[in-house]
């Protein structure tokens, strides 16, 4: 009678198991117990982030916002809410148009991994140019940014290109370097970022400094030269700066030769980038009058010279 009891016993305690196995949601997990102060605090840091956010626009609160910059908040808040939105529309546009591309035997040019690849370290191109920011004091913040801009645009050009040119930037720092601060990570980019003047790294009868004012046309560029842009946006308040800075540094100058090819009632000065675009197209062996044609915006309704040569 003893080993029946405790049979049914045995069984009585194997039946409570099987009940707590079937109610999961009644075990306690014991880990979930234990006090940890490091996500609470995240949590807490994440929400006065988020209350900081909510009430200041640009380091002012909200209240005290002008009209203007009340129009800026709303349209960043309408651009917050669609970004994701626009962002996933993007990638269906690039994979349709790749796979487009693929099926019509389209040639979309390098892809990213060979980009990565094609260093100013590891390309042929040894063609050097020189972004001068040596004219700080002479702009406004405004005119400031937008040669900080300008150079973003053309790191952007040098590294889409299988062979890219040596770019370097002196007289980088200041108010140029405080303005480029704003972009993270621009210490790792492929430019040679230099606090000093161009003339204390090259030698001097090297030097070519691009200026519209120069009676010298560059018909064709120089792996031995080092080409040198004015970074000034200046609306010519400061007309040939550019050029009266090579006379006195005593080095030489020239100008690129859209008047060889083009005429345009427009004075002949482009932007840093046109003309760091327009060297780049050259060293990659397209004509002058190919990269004037691919590079300047056609508002400025270029027309041919009646002594037009095509080199």
């Amino acid at each position: 009678m003893t080993e029946l009891n405790n049979l049914n016993d045995n069984i009585e305690s194997k039946k409570q198991s099987l009940d707590v196995l079937d109610k999961p949601e009644e075990i306690v997990n014991p880990i979930s117990n234990i006090h940890n102060p490091l996500s609470e605090n995240k949590v807490e840091l994440r929400s006065n982030n988020e209350k900081e956010a909510a009430t200041l626009f640009n380091g002012v609160e909200i209240s005290k916002l002008t009209k203007r910059q009340l129009k800026k908040y709303r349209r960043m808040l309408q651009w917050n809410k669609s970004k994701k939105e626009k962002r996933a529309k993007e990638r269906l546009r690039l994979k349709s148009k790749k796979k487009f591309a693929r099926k019509n035997n389209i040639d979309l040019g390098p892809s990213r991994k060979q980009l990565k690849r094609c260093t100013m370290e590891n390309s042929p191109c040894k063609t050097t140019v020189v972004i001068d920011l040596s004219f700080d004091d002479l702009m406004i913040d405004k005119d400031m940014g937008k040669v900080i801009k300008q150079i973003l645009r053309i790191y952007t050009e040098n590294r889409r290109s299988m062979t890219p040119m040596q770019l370097y930037i002196t007289n980088f720092n200041g108010r140029s370097k405080l303005e480029m601060e704003k972009h993270n990570g621009y210490e790792h980019w492929d430019i040679n970022f230099h606090s000093e003047n161009y003339l204390d790294i090259f030698p001097k009868e090297k030097l070519v400094y691009l200026t519209s004012e120069s009676d010298n046309d560059i018909m064709e560029l120089s792996q031995d030269k080092v080409y040198i842009i004015g970074g000034l946006v200046d609306h010519n308040a400061h007309k040939g700066l550019c050029y009266k800075t090579a006379l006195e540094q005593g080095i030489g100058h020239g100008r690129l030769p859209i008047t060889e090819y083009f005429f345009t009632k427009h004075r002949k000065v482009f932007t840093i980038n046109q003309v760091f675009e327009i060297l780049l197209r050259v060293s990659e062996g397209k004509s002058f009058k190919c990269a004037f044609e691919l590079v300047l915006p056609k508002r400025i309704n270029i027309q041919p010279a009646a002594s037009s040569k095509d080199s």
